[in-house]
């Protein structure tokens, strides 16, 4: 749905005129908009943000010595410890001159004349000896030699490179024959960002302080939740000494050793001069939910992370704060009960959190899901949105917040991103967020705070796609969407002010011709009594599902009914081709069983090409039209409340038209939608504190758009202007070539009142005026 059509009253012909009026401020914008979602996924903190080079440096990734290899003949096993600190040592076996050695995170990347600090703990016989080196990735020892006796007491030595290497690895080895046990081993670069002992990678962490981040909020995301009960986020297993702290499976696949702690991340957000925002299990994971009898534990979690973090050195959880070296309260304000938790379960524990909250400290902003719809059962202050779509989705939702309740919670669009047809993050995807950014600007009184997701990826260990940061062991680059993040940060007016653009012509299209068709989504239903007409003429009826192709799922007639019996998501049968426009489609559908409610589809071309009503949707809890272009759905309309029983019959109807839609259910219309227009301009306008215009534009169409920016009420003479374009809009960065897709920079003069500027195709722009 990008713009590919003559709009004359906009070309470079006939410019259009976008009138600010600096005198008429409409909103304050909050200060705390722009913010940055740190989740432990893709590597982000272990092998990514977190400086440890040592992978599984404590032995408990598994029962074998994972990431480790043999050099010297050795044989490698793992010994399980007993006592408080029970777990894992490394036994190397072999005669003198073998060990071990391990490449860290996709490679360990070493630079000549830089130092690394290591701290091994072995657990060998008293007497003997290790030594310790760098070496290369063709086996070229490439640093001094760090020794030690083996006596179980912590060795800190240093290791300066002699060479550079993206591909280095640590080696440990004996001196005699026998054993060496190790129980901990740990390699960190001297040089952190901020010179934090347990600290970050330099430049992952200055791509984040590029952000201007107004907050950060840690640690996730489903890494909060964890797939059970037991691998949640507890984030008094992530403090204290690095090689005591829990090494937990992580949901997204790999192990996590918690070395990035709950301290670190409230250090973080201290260095960048961001506000912490931290999300508390609330007794719910993926698959598990504890009882309301023991929820004391968690609710008590909650209580403690907020004296960790601001108690005087007198408080107990203060004075740990303290012994873990840091006396003056971290400040914490924000905090949100739970991660895309909802329904009964979550209902029943959110007010156990703000009621104990609260009562303590009062002062603290809290945080709520709306998985399946805003909690009821205690005030709500801000609600979590998230959003994954399509760029057209994130387009057409440009003005959702303008009819929001301002009397309501507010709002903190904590994820989103798009998801489709953005291939590893490119420049479509980036115009669908700016569009959809300056709505959240313009609507700053509502939505108070947004952020991205996710922020990092591994290229070697990507679980997620896309994502802002990329990186690998000693290279980094943002995607377009990341330097779009950045304009609207840096770029945060103060106030937004009334503007009005005229001589711009909207999109108008239609719907495309094709087939229709049934379906589910983890759902068993009977459909029956199909039939579809254009004008009076039956063109296709079945009462059973007979002449309907199966695509997906498991379907059969029975009783009369065509029912899907499996849990598929997508499960689809059809009918008919693209030649097939402008009819009704009726129908009755029941649900059996199953978590959701029935797809109907028309206009379908093929797989990824249709349009389907969504009928208790989103866990039976919404319904919407979705619009799929190559796979990629975004919405027709807006979501509505749409829940399904089972075991009742619903009489459904679509009527089907080249610009209409209408959506019938047992007799009520729940749709009536034209064909979506298209704006090829978004834009949004405010004014800062010192004095300063800034205006934000969105040019998704194919075509340079000219445009008088006319500034009533100011005197403004100069603009500087920061422009995020590209050839494609497929162009993506990569760590080859980082900057294909970046911000330029250049200036323009105010004359009489007016900039007339000429927007190019598919760009971002951000103009900042001043006197």
């Amino acid at each position: 749905m990008f713009l590919s059509l003559a709009l004359a009253t906009a070309s470079l012909g006939v410019a259009a005129k976008l009138t600010i009026h600096y005198d008429q401020p409409t909103v304050t914008v909050s200060p705390t908009l722009y913010g940055v979602f740190f989740e432990e996924i893709n590597y982000a903190g272990d092998g990514g943000l977190y400086a440890e080079l040592v992978r599984n440096g404590r032995f408990e990734d598994s029962d074998k010595p994972d990431h480790w290899s043999p050099v010297g003949g050795a044989e490698l096993t793992l010994e399980t410890t007993k006592g408080p600190n029970a777990g894992h040592r490394l036994r190397i076996t072999g005669r003198p001159g073998a060990g071990a050695f391990n490449d860290g995170f996709f490679g360990m990347a070493v630079r000549q004349g830089e130092s690394y600090r290591l701290v091994l703990t072995p657990a060998g016989k008293v007497g003997t000896t290790y030594e310790a080196f760098l070496e290369s990735h063709d086996g070229q020892r490439i640093s001094n030699i760090a020794s030690g006796p083996a006596d179980s007491q912590p060795e800190e030595s240093v290791l300066k490179a002699s060479v550079t290497d993206n591909h280095a690895r640590l080696v440990i080895r004996q001196s005699d024959s026998g054993s060496l046990d190790v129980s901990s081993v740990s390699l960190m670069p001297t040089k952190t960002w901020k010179g934090r002992p347990n600290g970050m990678r330099p430049d992952l962490a200055e791509m984040l302080d590029g952000l201007h981040p107004a907050f950060m909020r840690f640690p996730g995301g489903c890494w909060v939740e964890g797939d059970v009960c037991a691998t949640a986020y507890r984030w008094k297993n992530t403090i204290g000494p690095v090689d005591q702290r829990a090494t937990v499976v992580n949901l997204w696949g790999y192990k996590s050793g918690n070395g990035l702690g709950f301290h670190e991340y409230l250090q973080i957000c201290e260095d960048l001069g961001a506000q912490p925002l931290f999300v508390i299990n609330c007794g719910m994971s993926h698959h598990e939910t504890v009882p309301m009898g023991k929820m004391d534990e968690y609710v008590q979690d909650a209580l403690d992370a907020i004296e960790y973090a601001n108690g005087d050195v007198s408080t107990k959880w203060g004075a740990i704060r303290a012994k873990n070296g840091h006396p003056k309260p971290f400040g914490l304000k924000y905090m949100e009960i739970g991660n895309e938790n909802g329904g009964p379960a979550y209902a029943e524990r959110y007010p156990l959190f703000v009621k104990a909250i609260r009562a303590k400290y009062p002062e603290m902003h809290l945080i709520a899901d709306v998985w399946g719809g805003i909690p009821s059962t205690a005030p709500v202050e801000i609600v979590d949105e998230h959003y994954y779509s399509s760029p057209e989705f994130f387009m057409q939702n440009a003005d959702r917040y303008d009819s929001y309740d301002r009397k309501g919670p507010k709002v903190y669009v904590g994820e989103y991103a798009v998801t489709q047809g953005c291939g590893n993050g490119n420049l479509a995807g980036a115009l669908g967020e700016a569009a959809f950014m300056t709505g959240m600007e313009r609507n700053s009184d509502v939505v108070v705070m947004a952020s991205y997701a996710p922020l990092y990826a591994n290229v070697n260990g990507k679980g997620w796609n896309p994502d802002l940061i990329y990186f690998d062991s000693s290279r980094v680059c943002g995607t377009p969407s990341y330097y779009v993040q950045q304009m609207f940060s840096r770029n945060r007016a103060d106030e937004v002010v009334k503007s009005e653009m005229t001589g711009l012509n909207a999109r108008h299209g239609s719907f495309p011709g094709g087939g229709v068709g049934v379906g589910t989504w983890r759902t068993q239903a009977d459909f029956k009594d199909i039939q579809l007409t254009e004008g009076n003429e039956v063109v296709f009826q079945s009462k059973d599902g007979q002449g309907l192709t199966s695509e997906s799922g498991e379907w059969k007639s029975v009783d009369g009914a065509y029912r899907q019996s499996s849990n598929v998501e997508g499960a689809r049968a059809w009918f008919g081709s693209g030649n097939l426009s402008n009819y009704t489609l009726r129908l009755k559908a029941r649900k059996v069983s199953g978590d959701e409610g029935f797809l109907i589809t028309v206009g379908r071309r093929d797989s990824k090409n249709y349009l389907w009503w969504n009928i208790g949707g989103w866990g039976n809890t919404l319904g919407a039209i979705e619009n799929a272009v190559d796979g990629a759905k975004s919405l027709i309309g807006k979501q509505v409340a749409s829940q399904v029983e089972t075991g009742r019959w619903y009489d459904v109807m679509v009527q089907y038209q080249a610009d209409h839609i209408t959506c019938t259910l047992d007799g009520k219309v729940v749709y009536s939608e034209d064909f979506p227009t298209q704006k090829p301009l978004y834009w949004v306008a405010g004014r800062s504190s010192d004095g300063s215009g800034i205006v934000k534009v969105v040019n998704v169409s194919d075509q340079d758009m000219a445009v008088d920016v006319s500034c009533e009420s100011a005197s403004f003479k100069h603009v500087s202007i920061e422009t995020l374009t590209s050839a494609n809009l497929t162009d993506e960065n990569t760590l080859e070539d980082p900057l294909k897709v970046a911000p330029r920079a250049s200036q323009e003069h105010v004359t009489n009142g007016t900039l007339s500027h000429v927007f190019p195709a598919h760009s971002v722009t951000v103009l900042r005026l001043t006197r």
